[in-house]
């Protein structure tokens, strides 16, 4: 594994159950066959690491700009469409991946914390609660095929029935 990775940004959250501590006297089964001779595989493997430290690759994110919304599109410009519906398609994206990763996070708690995880995972399971419940408000029932007009006539319509129910309670 590279040296030098930032532990700090990635940091695994402790479990808030007690894990008992048990070593073995074992080593490492990458080093060495058994006999004090190193492995072919391990010595290739460090080989790689280093070729890989030397030549680093960086990668970096497409920041894209935001573009108006499809409501603030002029009649008749299908460029601010495209783009609109190109942004909608990006956020929706951004929403998916939102949802699984807190999805993962409930998950990998209650790996963690196994039979304690109804009380230790209560944050994470209200928090995947809170994220399904915004998804499924903005993106539910657009099926496959929604795109960012179909999205703009839900919200417009639960805007209204919203005004509609505040009318009829006063």
């Amino acid at each position: 594994m590279p040296e030098d990775r930032d532990w700090e940004v990635y940091k695994v959250p402790p479990t808030r159950t007690p894990v008992s501590e048990s070593t073995t006297g074992v080593g490492s089964p990458r080093r060495s066959r058994g006999n004090g001779v190193p492995d072919g595989r391990a010595v290739a493997a460090e080989w790689i690491e280093r070729q890989q430290a030397k030549n680093k690759f960086y990668y970096y994110h497409q920041k894209f700009r935001r573009v108006p919304d499809l409501s603030e599109c002029l009649e008749g410009d299908y460029l601010c469409f495209f783009e609109a519906e190109a942004q909608w398609k990006r956020d929706r994206m951004v929403d998916q991946e939102i949802v699984e990763i807190v999805r993962e996070r409930l998950g990998a708690c209650k790996h963690r914390e196994g039979p304690n995880q109804y009380q230790n995972c209560a944050k994470e399971l209200e928090q995947l609660a809170q994220v399904t419940k915004a998804y499924q408000d903005r993106y539910g029932d657009l099926g496959v095929h929604g795109n960012a007009r179909t999205c703009l006539m839900k919200q417009k319509h639960r805007m209204l029935e919203e005004r509609k129910a505040q009318a009829n309670a006063s």
